[in-house]
């Protein structure tokens, strides 16, 4: 095993430097320029979370209380009574950006809660609070996304080869990622790690941001078409897999990314044990089973035009759900910032930390 060293995950959502907008990194831009964005209003709040440019269940939780904020400035002259129903409203908005993943409606939760604790209090004292309570989502997201790389480290071994699917990265949080955050812990460790990252599409997470990612802090990371994974595994070369998640049920069914339950199915059949990683805030008690679970359809061209130019007759039919199921007896482990969860899985109590 190497020395320790350090590694510098790409830093995806923030404050911008005077605090009044939040800063992204356009990741529809990705991997062929970086562009940095800051955003106030609420339809460049709404607009950045509907189109991708910030994406990933954690991140966009984040983005969209600090975006509630951001959005949010313009208005502290307004009467209180007018300010807190204007908070109403823009949060709802926000809300309904991205119905699938389950921390965005957790995170506009929060600051609901903390809105109307001060509903009486001065516009300007109002949005004080709700900055403040903006600012400790984004940093419990951090400190989430280390927890889950401590407890998901000890899962990877020296020279593992792992499989991840879509981004569950720095780039889909405001910390080091949830499915990634192993890696990256590992390898401060000297674990050595190589990564195959499916392209994933239609949109290309997995090459243009996971790929990117990897690259950038120095982990060894090699990119293959969706279907490309099953043949690795038969060949031996693959020992684990993490994904990351975007809603997960209280029975353990799991949301995420389009082509993770194929990725479970082979993972099942050649015995490699499929992980989940997520924050806690991701695992919905009030919703039963993966069945109850909203899947959000998306745009026909970026199946058509998803590579730029026609890749299927302009006016054929597509299917485009931005999700996938995975039934929890696909699940080897469920990795939390609160522990490792394994099946029969029982959200209610604690989970374990390390194998």
């Amino acid at each position: 095993m190497s020395s320790e060293i350090a590694v510098h995950p790409v830093e995806a959502v923030r404050w911008s430097s005077r605090g009044d907008a939040v800063r992204i990194v356009d990741q529809r831009k990705l991997p062929g320029e970086y562009v940095e964005r800051e955003l106030r209003s609420l339809d460049e709040v709404c607009d950045a979370i509907a189109t991708l440019a910030v994406r990933g269940a954690p991140a966009i939780g984040v983005a969209g209380a600090m975006g509630l904020v951001a959005s949010l400035a313009e208005f502290v002259n307004d009467d209180p009574a007018r300010f807190a129903r204007r908070v109403a409203e823009h949060a709802a908005r926000i809300r309904a950006t991205r119905p699938t993943a389950v921390n965005l409606p957790w995170a506009l939760d929060r600051m609901l809660v903390r809105a109307r604790e001060g509903a009486s209090r001065s516009p300007h004292a109002q949005l004080e609070a709700l900055r403040d309570e903006a600012t400790a989502i984004l940093e419990e997201d951090r400190a989430m996304c280390r927890a889950i790389g401590e407890h998901g480290a000890a899962l990877i071994h020296d020279g593992a080869h792992v499989l991840t699917h879509c981004n569950a990265g720095a780039l889909a949080t405001a910390g080091i990622g949830t499915a990634l955050a192993p890696i990256y812990v590992g390898a401060e460790r000297g674990i050595r790690v190589a990564v195959y990252a499916d392209e994933t599409r239609p949109l290309l997470q997995g090459s243009r941001l996971t790929a990117w990612e990897l690259s950038r802090a120095g982990i060894d990371v090699t990119v293959l078409t969706d279907g490309m994974a099953p043949s690795l595994m038969r060949e031996g070369k693959i020992d684990l897999c993490i994904v990351g998640a975007d809603r997960i049920a209280a029975n353990g069914d799991v949301a995420n990314k389009i082509g993770t339950y194929a990725v479970a199915v082979a993972a099942s059949y050649h015995q490699i044990p499929f992980y989940v990683t997520a924050p806690t805030s991701t695992i919905d008690p009030d919703t039963p089973t993966g069945e109850a679970i909203e899947i959000e359809q998306r745009n026909a061209d970026e199946v058509r035009r998803g590579l730029g130019g026609l890749t299927a007759p302009e006016d054929v039919a597509v299917y485009n759900p931005a999700f996938d199921v995975t039934p929890a007896a696909l699940v080897t482990a469920i990795i939390t910032d609160k522990g490792i969860f394994r099946p029969p899985y029982d959200f209610s109590r604690g989970g374990r930390s390390g194998r």
